[in-house]
């Protein structure tokens, strides 16, 4: 079975990475060397294409779970391990070297904790935050034999984040909050769904500039996650549905502080979305993807 599971992860990495568009060959060994049997639970399965009904796989055959869907870990809630082609683009965006350190929100049984720890190498940093009590538990168990990963069975919108090089969002969020923001280090980067509970959004990916109110921004792709709890609000998510009607793949930055001028996107409360650059430009930032489901 070993070596089946080998043999479908060589060929799933090498798929997904084509499916991105990546080059990065860490991006493609991290897939190749994380198993995803102990994450995804006993089978048989149900996967999904997404915005598609799930579909049972016939039996517990480890090939079912090494193709590009969505693998539902509470179908009821629509909770999945996101599409790991969606996901490769991202990590892709974000370019996380070896030895820094990486917050995940949003860890879930764990998978793309181990992915993380995977590209920071074994001189970075891994912590990852679940709320889910049952998730956390699961994912405690499936990641304690990485070294490099700590996992925090809580929120992760509190004041007292670690200081970190790279923040990697599972959850949606009408909003960036405050406390991402200034746990990043200078030249850090942010990568979140701004994507309210139920509506399809985008990627967006924030690099902290060493000084200045604008923060170079960028969407990396559209995309879709189930809420994260505590950066919801209804208004906010219905001006956002408005707002990526026209024109989302022209922001260039965000603004924090200064009052809304002409070149405002979207507006949110004391931080807002430009189409004019930032004074720095982001690297390592892809042109925009047609993947939308996570």
């Amino acid at each position: 079975m070993d070596d089946r599971s080998a043999k479908y992860r060589a060929f799933f990495a090498q798929l997904i990475c084509a499916a991105a568009k990546t080059t990065d060959p860490r991006i493609e060994q991290a897939f190749r060397n994380v198993r995803r049997e102990p994450f995804a639970g006993p089978g048989p399965w149900s996967i999904t294409l997404g915005g598609h009904a799930y579909v049972a796989t016939p039996d517990d055959d480890p090939a079912f779970l090494y193709q590009n869907t969505l693998l539902a870990l509470d179908p009821a809630r629509g909770v999945n391990i996101g599409m790991p082609g969606a996901h490769a683009y991202w990590l892709s965006g974000c370019g996380i070297r070896e030895g820094e350190t990486v917050l995940q929100i949003g860890a879930g049984t764990g998978y793309y904790t181990a992915i993380l720890a995977e590209l920071a190498g074994l001189n970075g940093r891994v912590y990852a935050y679940e709320i889910d009590e049952r998730l956390a538990g699961l994912a405690r168990e499936n990641l304690k034999g990485i070294a490099t990963v700590e996992l925090r069975e809580r929120s992760g919108i509190a004041p007292d984040l670690p200081a970190v090089d790279v923040i990697y969002v599972c959850a949606g969020a009408a909003q960036p909050a405050s406390e991402w923001l200034e746990a990043l280090r200078p030249r850090g980067r942010l990568v979140f769904p701004l994507a309210p509970e139920g509506m399809l959004g985008g990627m967006l990916m924030i690099t902290r500039p060493e000084q200045g109110t604008a923060w170079p921004a960028k969407f990396l792709s559209r995309a879709q996650f189930i809420g994260c709890a505590g950066l919801q609000d209804s208004e906010t998510a219905r001006r956002l549905a408005e707002a990526f009607a026209t024109g989302w793949e022209s922001v260039q930055s965000l603004r924090r502080g200064d009052a809304p001028d002409e070149t405002c996107w979207f507006a949110g409360d004391g931080w807002w979305l430009s189409t004019a650059p930032a004074s720095v430009p982001a690297d390592n930032i892809p042109p925009h993807g047609d993947i939308t489901q996570a």
